[in-house]
């Protein structure tokens, strides 16, 4: 097969290339390209529609160089914003003070960005990771896709004028290192750890040596409160708002035995975390269709002839806290079984826009940098006598890409989980296959750090003995050698738990997850008995994970499942939390004494017409529902009006988890004050209360409004999209998160996978590019793009466009 496989895309290759074989648009194009140079880096693209490249390489370093140049094509200005991060340039560029887009960590100044990301770099923490000997470190191949990379992306830069307005013309555009492509998968791999702390590590400061001889606790703060830090701690690593839904459905439930994969993660429609789809050919080594994130040489979600994979983001703590003791006489030296230890000091200086560079010093320890907050809301104060630091084990793990190689070369789930146990390198998400044998998989494979329960409940300080159990988050006696993370015989790094210790859930006839635990990957089948740090058991799941249960349960239970069926259920748009409201609302409406309500203004407001407009709505957010923006934002408003222990009549139940809880308490005083300001609001706004949801919930491309379909996380809709709320400008008027790259896919006994995929924000964030908004018009109209995976494919495409692209000028 693979020697089949080689002779048909070189074959392919060959012919393509030849100018005389080619279509006349394409044989110009060809006809600018330089050849490449002998010893040089070269890679062949072909363009399928939406401008879709299909990349053949004849080894890893020069598909590298396709992908790099492939994607500064689409996304230069984006890719070179990235970079500017991961070099601790913002500030320089852009000044210190304007906010980053998030895309590659929590900071919300420029400043605070590059202090921690000039301090990486000036302590060569990523070319130590680099040099590390697999499985430690990156393999051979993915450095050689990464050097590849940066390579590609240079030869674009310097052949190419940017036409992207962007960063046309900006000094900020420049070429990249090797160090420059590994940095900023480094960036994401600490996004839920140092990353999440970048404000709280750069501001670490010990309180002054004056304070420290007068009071016992030199900054003047009390120590963090529990109940307030482990409500905090559950807010900040929520999960749900970051999203995504992955289905993998055994051939058990399918029309021909073999399995089917839905994934639809939601991901920033805007910013360096955007999905870029392509295919990778090496000829004989590897076939991968799929989309990668931005700054990736590897497919990130995707699929190969025999199996396909997606991601959800975990509910695993990719983080644990050390409370520290410190020298009465020393804040910056802390005790460890009595003894002292000096924390290590680094000083980062940064360049600022029109003005002075800024110096600032961080403090490092044993177990990482001090942190004195992980976000606004939860503060870890550093007094003369307790500081805090953050131990993050994906500050040693640039090993995703690696995995993401495996499941590239993978033919099967089994090849996936080996993948996994092999590399390690997942830092903050699930995975969900399924494969042409009629395979299923759920497995929780995250880098997480070893906190065990008993070392949990042996170790924890008091405010850990109330976060731990409530957030997951450990704060762990630091002053006490015996409370060190330890390591698994099968872990690849100390202080990570071992593939043995991973959630996994094989060959159920369906696996799922919207972003809650593993508990109910499947609800007939529970996964139980893993540690907590992974995720709760037993306790009440999101509207989203409640509604995508029913349905892939519903799918499972009538069987003879086709590609078809996932295709509908992305578009389906039905609203669970409609179904469990919507009619008691209209009813409870329709009684009303005079029809009125009283908004939170005190003033009386006719409600009834909102009645009928809630009692005739689908129950969905397609864009021609009359009456879902309507719900949408009654139940935004339900939601902060009535205490979520008032809000059913019905409560949670372990025993029943999908359908608990239920019944809408209509009684409750906040429902009526809800529903007269939802028609305040709406009526203010010049909105009709049955107004089609995609007049009024919609993007703006190039002048023109496209609509959108799906909803908000609390609605559990399963295309998921969270916009932003603009009355003045006519109502939802662009989207930060939701789905992204989609596929549906499964297989027909050919040798060709049967898949569907959708990238929404399509695959340029260039305005003047003729792929800045094709793909948001087929989501709009909830189509979909036929995958040209095999040759023939490839080959048949309409106004096929090949390039063949070099280093040599």
């Amino acid at each position: 097969m693979r020697t089949r496989l080689r002779r048909l895309v070189i074959t392919a290759v060959a012919l393509l290339t030849a100018t005389t074989a080619l279509p006349a648009a394409a044989a110009q194009q060809q006809d600018r390209q330089e050849h490449p140079s002998h010893g040089g880096l070269s890679a062949v693209i072909r363009y399928t529609e939406y401008g879709i490249p299909h990349i053949v390489a004849k080894d890893y370093a020069n598909l590298g160089f396709g992908t790099g140049w492939a994607q500064a094509a689409d996304q230069v200005c984006t890719l070179a914003d990235g970079f500017v991060t991961v070099r601790g340039e913002r500030s320089r560029f852009f000044g210190p003070d304007a906010a980053p887009d998030g895309s590659l960590s929590s900071a919300t100044k420029n400043l605070s960005s590059d202090l921690y990301f000039r301090g990486v770099r000036e302590t060569g923490t990523v070319e130590e990771l680099l040099a590390e000997p697999a499985p430690l470190g990156p393999g051979r191949d993915v450095k050689d896709l990464m050097r590849g990379w940066g390579a590609g992306y240079n030869a674009w830069l310097a052949q190419n004028p940017i036409t992207d307005p962007n960063c046309q013309g900006a000094d900020w555009v420049r070429p990249v290192t090797p160090v420059d492509v590994a940095a900023r998968n480094f960036a994401l791999a600490v996004l839920g750890g140092q990353g999440r702390g970048v404000e709280g590590i750069t501001a670490a400061q010990p309180p002054t040596t004056s304070a420290v001889t007068s009071t016992p606790d030199a900054s003047g703060s009390a120590a963090p409160d529990a109940k307030s830090t482990a409500q905090a701690a559950r807010e900040l690593f929520d999960t749900a708002d970051m999203g995504s839904n992955a289905v993998a459905f055994s051939g058990a439930t399918t029309a021909n035995g073999r399995g089917l994969l839905l994934g639809n993660p939601h991901y920033p429609w805007q910013g360096g975390r955007r999905f870029w789809q392509m295919q990778q050919t090496i000829p004989g080594e590897l076939n991968v269709e799929g989309g990668a994130l931005l700054g990736s040489a590897t497919v990130s979600i995707g699929h190969t002839a025999h199996v396909a994979w997606s991601h959800t983001v975990a509910t695993g703590i990719t983080l644990n806290l050390h409370q520290l003791t410190l020298d009465p006489a020393d804040p910056t030296t802390y005790l460890v079984d009595g003894k002292p230890e000096r924390m290590t000091k680094r000083t980062v200086t940064v360049d600022v826009l029109d003005g002075t560079p800024v110096t600032r010093t961080q403090w490092w320890t044993r177990y990482g940098p001090v942190v004195t907050s992980l976000g606004a809301q939860l503060p870890l104060p550093w007094t003369s006598t307790t500081a805090y630091a953050l131990n993050d084990p994906n500050a040693a793990n640039l090993r995703a890409s690696d995995t993401a190689l495996g499941f590239s070369k993978a033919r099967s789930t089994a090849d996936v989980l080996t993948a996994l146990k092999r590399t390690q390198g997942l830092p903050w998400v699930n995975t969900i296959a399924a494969d042409s044998g009629g395979h299923s998989l759920f497995t929780q494979s995250q880098v997480l750090p070893r906190i065990t329960d008993e070392l949990a409940q042996r170790c924890s300080t008091p405010l850990g003995k109330v976060t731990y159990p409530s957030a997951g988050v450990a704060i762990l006696d630091g002053s006490r050698g015996d409370c060190a993370l330890g390591s698994d015989p099968d872990a690849v790094q100390p202080g990570i738990f071992g593939p043995a210790k991973m959630p996994v859930l094989k060959n159920a006839p369906y696996a799922e997850n919207s972003n809650d635990s593993a508990w109910l990957a499947n609800a007939d089948r529970p996964l139980t008995g893993y540690e907590r740090i992974f995720g709760t058991i037993g306790t009440q799941r999101t509207m989203r994970t409640r509604g995508a249960a029913e349905d892939v349960a519903a799918m499972a239970a009538k069987g003879r499942l086709s590609v078809r069926d996932l295709q509908a259920q992305q578009f389906a748009n039905r609203v669970p939390a409609g179904d469990l409201v919507a009619d008691d609302a209209a009813h409870a409406c329709a009684a009303l004494p005079g029809g009125t309500a009283t908004g939170s203004d005190g003033k009386a407001v006719d409600v009834s017409e909102a009645c009928g407009v809630l009692g005739a709505w689908d129950h969905s957010m397609n864009t021609d529902s009359r009456g879902a923006l309507l719900f949408d934002r009654f139940w935004r408003k339900l939601a902060v009006a009535v205490p979520a222990a008032q809000l059913w009549k019905v409560p949670f139940s372990a025993a029943d988890p999908v359908r608990t809880p239920n019944k809408l308490n209509t009684d409750a005083p906040g429902f009526t004050t809800a529903l007269a300001d939802t028609v305040t609001e709406l009526r203010t706004a010049g909105i009709a209360l049955d107004a089609k949801l995609g007049a009024n919930q919609f993007v703006v491309r190039n002048g023109q409004r496209i609509p959108v379909p799906g909803g908000t996380e609390s609605l559990g809709v399963w295309n998921k999209v969270e916009p932003v709320w603009n009355p003045a400008a006519g109502g939802y008027t662009e989207v930060t998160t939701g789905s992204s790259y989609i596929q549906a896919v499964g297989w027909d006994g050919s040798r060709c996978p049967v898949a569907r995929t959708l990238l929404t924000y399509s695959q340029s964030s260039n305005p003047n590019s003729p792929h800045y908004s094709d793909q948001t018009r087929l989501f709009s109209g909830e189509k979909w793009v036929t995958s040209r995976f095999c040759e023939k494919d490839i080959l048949s495409s309409p106004g096929l466009r090949v390039v063949r692209v070099s280093d040599h000028r």
